[in-house]
């Protein structure tokens, strides 16, 4: 996969802190960082299936009344 550079500022205790996650992890700033981001991007994705399949779970006996039960022998 192609990489591309990305610049940041951010506070230096933060620079710190970062420096000193990827230490601990053996790992380098920039694999950190990327990490973090694809963790958030996964936990994002992971909300939005859960509040979809909240919504169908409150709207249940709607989509049931309106599509009937002729789906049920799929589940």
């Amino acid at each position: 996969m192609a990489k591309t550079q990305l610049n940041v500022r951010v506070e230096e205790s933060t620079a710190e802190t970062a420096r000193d996650r990827a230490s601990r992890r053996g790992i380098s700033v920039n694999r950190y960082i990327e990490e973090l981001v694809q963790q958030d991007a996964g936990e994002r994705g992971r909300t939005f299936v859960e509040a979809a399949a909240d919504f169908m779970k409150s709207y249940e006996s709607v989509f049931a009344e309106e599509f009937g039960s002729e789906h049920e022998g799929s589940r």
